[in-house]
């Protein structure tokens, strides 16, 4: 880390306020984060939390999608050291509903702690993480302009919209992971190709999870052309839904989300067993994301993520199994077998190319910098 003496005081402070904030902001990787080893655990709490600064503007229904585009530019820059961290604090904080759960409003407000210990990084770790937030920034002003009950056009489109919000984190955990430890940086070509599935897996995970939450912020982020092929409109959909169509529908997604998560599983089984907490951290994720999709499966009529949502209990369990079983890969792939065993499984399509290269190049290319955040702001405001 790049600590000056001056400000030390400081970064303890972030690193505290990040411990604190985290258990608020996701409860998933409160429990899996503090499994990593004690030198990734702040950089990797960090990095999640400019994640969820960004996800809590896309998800706030009271600002608009050209606003949300010129915050997260405004975001970016503030990464970027461009502009000041209060000050995008100040500006956006005011402007988020009650919709925002107090815990993010926090997570907002103090964006300058977070951002000052980015900002204490080594510059790689820096260089990794405002990667990883700006093709999520960029990517989810894309597919805000298209956000609607109709859904995304197909797989395909979920299939990107899924890697900018989720996919490129598995890519930037890869990253640091192999900038923490030469032995798994010698699988660093393999771990990147599975890399966006980890993401991916978790993320439609909790597409399904949250359907009908999200249909309640007018939105979804369904495949209409797969789900019409079942029979399916998804403009039409209401909870509570129990045909036959609809749950055939639902089998086929959760067999693609199966179907990363073991390309996930895959991913864990790369990282060399003596990095066990690694392991640990990626596989309790995996197995609570295995366990949900069987809650979804076995209640098809569900209408609000709490019905099928993973018990404590069930988290308990799956924390002990997975972590007995870390360092071993037959016993891992024993207990994936078994946990899997009728879980619906779909071949994950060969999807097109050449949308997935552009949406990527797209999120990359990044305009010149005419004017400071608050200055856009107002014009985009007018």
């Amino acid at each position: 880390m790049n600590h000056n003496p001056s400000t030390r005081p400081r970064i303890v402070e972030a690193e505290a306020y990040q411990q604190n904030i985290l258990s608020g902001v996701s409860r998933t990787f409160s429990l899996t984060i503090p499994q990593l080893p004690t030198a990734l655990r702040s950089v990797v709490t960090n990095a999640y939390l400019l994640c969820r600064i960004a996800d809590t503007i896309e998800d706030e229904p009271a600002i608009s999608a050209a606003q949300k585009a010129v915050l997260h530019e405004w975001f970016l820059a503030v990464l970027k050291g461009e502009e000041k961290a209060q000050d995008f604090a100040e500006g956006v904080t005011p402007r988020l509903s009650d919709a925002t759960l107090p815990d993010e409003r926090e997570l907002m407000a103090n964006t300058s702690l977070i951002v000052s210990y980015t900002h204490s990084l080594a510059k790689p770790q820096q260089e990794v993480l405002v990667k990883c937030v700006n093709i999520m920034c960029r990517g989810m002003g894309r597919y805000q302009d298209n956000a609607s009950l109709k859904g995304l056009k197909d797989l395909n489109e979920v299939d990107c919209y899924c890697y900018h919000v989720a996919g490129v984190v598995g890519e930037m955990l890869t990253d640091l992971f192999c900038q923490y430890s030469s032995q798994v940086n010698e699988r660093r070509t393999e771990m990147l190709a599975l890399a966006p599935s980890f993401g991916e897996g978790l993320q439609l995970t909790n597409i399904l999870k949250d359907l009908w939450d999200d249909r309640q912020h007018g939105v979804c982020w369904l495949p209409y052309e797969e789900f019409r092929e079942f029979g399916v409109e998804l403009t039409g959909m209401a909870p509570g839904r129990s045909d036959k169509a609809f749950a055939a529908a639902l089998r086929y997604m959760i067999g693609i989300a199966h179907a990363h998560l073991r390309n996930a599983f895959l991913y864990t089984l790369a990282i060399p067993p003596q990095e066990v907490g690694i392991r640990r951290f990626c596989l309790w994720a995996i197995g609570l994301a295995v366990l949900t999709l069987w809650r979804i499966g076995a209640h098809p009529a569900y209408s609000s993520g709490r019905q099928v949502k993973v018990s404590r209990r069930i988290v308990r369990a799956t924390i002990i199994g997975t972590s007995l079983t870390a360092r071993h890969d037959w016993m891992l792939k024993l207990l994936f077998s078994g946990v899997t065993t009728g879980l619906p499984f779909t071949q994950l399509p060969r999807l097109d190319p050449q949308l997935s290269a552009w949406v990527t190049k797209s999120t990359l290319d990044g305009g010149s910098r005419v004017a400071s955040g608050s200055q856009l702001l107002r014009d985009v405001d007018k």
